[in-house]
């Protein structure tokens, strides 16, 4: 059967990691998880409670495309709990997780052959689905001395119809400041493109708060998910802030691309909302496992690092130990029994060269994951 081009997306790299661990517990083998970004802890224990009563209390059938309207006005609120945004509900839009955002923010902007600028390293899944959607992704190679984040010149004079952007980002876990944003949304205005800004794992910050683009700019979009500061990667759900003239835009298309967001995942990630007891102790966790990381990293041969803002992600340089991150991460999960993601993933051109090591598990993985990696290259 005959293929489009559009299909000819690469493969997610970290998830063939994923399933070479999966082999290997298969075979009885104890693999420590660093490769893949989803928290230890499940969905808060509220959440679970209120769709059992949701259930109880009768069918769960479609919402509107636009999601619950409670849960739309209790992410509204938290804006103005969290960043002091005033914000409209009616901007809101529940999403079945980021990944069905940035279809509907990708659809709604840009035209095929539109070309888009995204960061590098990134979340390659921005390119894949521009791709997939007839789109093109530009790769904008950040530098260290920016902390891998893209800045004006990375863009200057490359026509480009959008901008994507993270922080925290994803593989680096490090962040744009306020001027850094200002300037980023500024020059996408003078050069009439389109800012959309990811958004995803705010609230996982360490010593200062991220910054919403929507402390800069309305004219934007705007993408996050009850993924990872909640703890709901299984329920696929997530949400985009639009300008007011893009909400039916977007109503529209996701009226025909997904109908709505699940309802019972709208449910639980309302009751989710009030559970910043549980949320904080899981972020407490991330903190310990984020000063185990800095400390033992380097002691185990991975000393080129920055220290990461927000997320759970330190990005190492492996340069000095290989130009083959792949075979490496191979070696480590094959001898060590530690899953790691080939930089591969986040940047085409010069993946080869880095890892990515996740440390959103349980502390004590974290601390056996980062005895196994020292032993490790003692022994390389």
């Amino acid at each position: 059967m005959r293929n489009s081009t559009r299909s000819k997306v690469d493969p997610f790299i970290v998830m063939d990691v994923m399933q070479a661990a999966a082999r290997a517990e298969a075979q009885g083998r104890h693999i420590i998880h660093m490769e893949v970004g989803q928290p230890g802890t499940g969905a808060p224990k509220a959440a679970t409670h209120a769709l059992t009563r949701a259930m109880e209390e009768g069918p769960l059938g479609y919402t509107v495309a636009l999601g619950v309207p409670a849960l739309r006005a209790r992410i509204a609120q938290m804006y103005g709990e969290w960043y002091n945004v005033d914000l409209d509900p009616a901007r809101v839009v529940i999403t079945s997780g980021s990944s069905a955002g940035f279809i509907l923010a990708f659809t709604a902007l840009f035209d095929s052959g539109d070309r888009v600028g995204i960061g590098a390293p990134g979340y390659p899944s921005y390119r894949q689905i521009l791709g997939a959607l007839g789109m093109t992704p530009v790769d904008l190679p950040a530098a260290a001395e920016n902390r891998y984040q893209p800045v004006p010149q990375d863009f200057a004079g490359l026509d480009l119809r959008g901008l994507l952007v993270a922080s925290p980002a994803n593989p680096t876990g490090t962040m744009l400041d306020h001027s850094a944003m200002s300037a980023l949304i500024g020059a996408c205005h003078d050069a009439g493109a389109s800012f959309i800004s990811d958004e995803i794992y705010h609230g996982v910050e360490y010593e200062k708060k991220a910054v919403t683009a929507l402390e800069v700019t309305d004219d934007c979009y705007v993408i996050n998910s009850f993924s990872k500061y909640f703890s709901m990667t299984g329920w696929r759900v997530g949400w985009m802030v639009v300008p007011e003239d893009q909400v039916r835009v977007v109503e529209r298309i996701a009226q025909n691309m997904f109908i709505c967001a699940p309802h019972a995942s709208q449910v639980a990630a309302l009751a989710a909302m009030d559970c910043e007891d549980e949320l904080q102790a899981n972020m407490d966790v991330y903190r310990a496992n984020r000063a185990l990381m800095l400390d033992g990293l380097p002691k185990a041969g991975f000393a080129n690092i920055a220290p990461p803002d927000g997320a759970f992600y330190v990005y190492a340089d492996v340069s000095d130990i290989t130009d083959d991150s792949r075979a490496l991460a191979a070696e480590i999960l094959e001898r060590a029994g530690v899953a790691v993601t080939p930089g591969l993933d986040f940047d085409p051109v010069r993946g080869h060269r880095t890892l990515r090591f996740s440390y959103a598990r349980g502390t004590d993985d974290i601390r056996e994951g980062l005895a196994r990696l020292k032993a490790f290259m003692d022994a390389r």
